[in-house]
């Protein structure tokens, strides 16, 4: 406890405790239009306090609303045990002298310390014979956001009401600093939490997780969308629906360097010509019925981003001209408006259509088409890289035991029963086959018999045998030639040696050193 109070006239008059407290305010007044560094400042205007009014050992606290606690902003001491104590005092809201004035955000004034049992006195600061006066710091909508308090080095007089009165007018004075300071740490938090988001999402839709298997055709798209994403070139993604065409258009987006900015998807298909055009260009205020106030469109919204364009082939040729100027100048209108807009976007585009053949029935726009193929990544169906089911089987099932909250296993009879069928719903009718087989295992095992495959069932959709892989293809490299050549002999390592001209001893050599996991089926 410090009893060192400095040495003041006894018992000032009401005149000389206001003329004081003016020359005061006019001392804080220029500290606070003149000092930038918010600790510099609070250290000045305490010493005035302590020096000038006899407002004795200010203390500034704020509050940190995400923890719910109270802590220490400055403080004014020569001692160095109270300066190192600041550093890790808390109070929670609620606790306390100071923490009671947080939470009932009224003023409390004691007139001796010692006869309040909430005065906690963890910095071992004040006297505990003298008075003290806390009172809250509010923000402009009235929440609390910090406490200022002193000790008045006079015993409690007629005027104790004044000097409380004065400490309210100094945090009044404080309030837009703290604030200022309070939304900042606000911010650094949330900049956090975003930053902590992107990496998140990077990790998503990192190469890693886009491509899983090891097929030529996969390792191609793999280096295509890689080498893609660091420019801004326009992209069309062309395949079969179910394939995995917009998991691309956001791998390509986040690795590239507009990934800090939107990433806009819209699916074409889902809406009619006449509203097609506002979601995309926006529209003002009145420019039909409903449009009750301006409304930027996609374009807008992915301005220094990345525009996903879904299913673009089912947009009708009229709509096509539109979208081609917006390609071609960068600049758009919106819709019930003349004002010209310039926009910053990427286009990511997909379909599962054959453009080219649409642009030879005169059903897509030939011009457009050249617009958007600029970078053309075909994405195979899963029955041309039937070779890595096995791979992306596991991978689609620890993202369903992921969120399940269980381990789920794939039997060697159930993954020979999903190489052998056709999959026309591709990626995606697997990945629900997945789920609707873990479903059916109360043990986390699927086996052959509690998968349901669209069409096993139903003689119109028999299990159609899947064609021979080319063996002598030169575009596979060895591993995927013996892991092809194991498939068609259903994984007997003496028949896939006959397939490849090799000697069984060869075979299982090369098994061992390619680290092929070989099925039992």
């Amino acid at each position: 406890m410090n009893t060192h109070l400095a040495q003041r006239p006894a018992m000032p008059t009401r005149v000389e405790l206001y003329d004081g407290q003016l020359q005061a305010l006019s001392g804080i007044a220029r500290i606070l239009s003149r000092e930038p560094q918010f600790e510099v400042m609070l250290t000045q205007i305490l010493a005035i306090m302590h020096n000038d009014l006899g407002l004795l050992h200010g203390m500034v606290s704020i509050c940190d609303q995400a923890q719910g606690t109270l802590q220490i902003g400055a403080i004014h001491s020569d001692a160095q045990t109270v300066v190192h104590a600041r550093e890790t005092v808390r109070y929670r809201i609620g606790e306390g002298v100071l923490g009671s004035i947080v939470k009932n955000g009224s003023s409390i004034v004691l007139g001796r310390i010692s006869s309040e049992p909430r005065f906690l006195d963890r910095l071992a600061l004040y006297d505990l014979e003298m008075p003290f006066i806390g009172v809250p710091i509010k923000s402009q909508d009235g929440s609390i956001i910090g406490v200022l308090a002193a000790q008045p080095d006079s015993r409690p007089d007629s005027m104790m009401a004044d000097r409380a009165r004065f400490v309210e007018i100094i945090a009044c004075l404080l309030s837009q600093s703290v604030h200022l300071v309070v939304n900042q740490e606000d911010g650094h938090q949330v900049k956090n939490e975003r930053d902590e988001l992107r990496r998140e999402v990077r990790a998503k839709y990192g190469f890693e997780n886009m491509v899983v298997g090891h097929t030529a055709i996969m390792r191609r798209i793999f280096d295509q969308v890689r080498r893609v994403a660091k420019w801004d070139s326009t992209v069309l993604i062309l395949g079969e629906s179910g394939t995995g065409k917009e998991l691309i258009a956001s791998a390509i987006h986040y690795n590239s360097p507009r990934a800090h900015h939107p990433l806009v998807k819209l699916n074409c298909a889902a809406l009619p010509e006449t509203l097609l055009e506002s979601e995309l260009f926006g529209h003002e205020k009145g420019a039909f019925t409903g449009a009750v106030k301006q409304r930027k469109g996609r374009f807008e919204q992915a301005d220094g981003g990345t525009l996903f364009l879904d299913e673009i082939g089912e947009i009708s040729p009229m709509f096509q001209a539109k979208l081609l100027r917006v390609l071609q100048e960068g600049e758009l209108e919106r819709v019930g408006g003349n004002q010209t807009v310039r926009v910053n976007v990427r286009i990511v585009a997909a379909t599962n259509r054959d453009l080219e053949s649409e642009v030879e029935k005169g059903k897509f726009r030939e011009d457009l088409y050249y617009r958007l193929n600029v970078m053309a990544i075909r994405v195979p169906p899963l029955r041309e890289r039937i070779a890595d089911l096995p791979d992306l089987a596991e991978f689609l099932l620890s993202k369903i035991a992921r969120q399940q909250g269980r381990k789920l296993t794939l039997t060697d009879s159930a993954i020979r029963l999903l190489i052998s069928y056709r999959w026309p719903g591709n990626v995606r009718e697997l990945e629900n086959c997945l789920e609707r087989s873990s479903i059916m295992s109360e043990d986390g095992t699927i086996t052959r018999d509690v998968i349901s495959l669209t069409g096993l069932d139903n003689d119109s959709q028999p299990l159609t045998p899947l064609p021979d892989i080319d063996l002598g293809d030169d575009a596979m490299d060895d591993r995927e030639r013996v892991v092809a050549a194991l498939e068609q002999a259903g994984w007997v390592q003496a028949k896939a040696a006959r397939l490849l001209g090799m000697t069984p001893r060869q075979i299982a050599y090369r098994i061992q050193t390619l680290n092929i996991h070989m099925r039992k089926l």
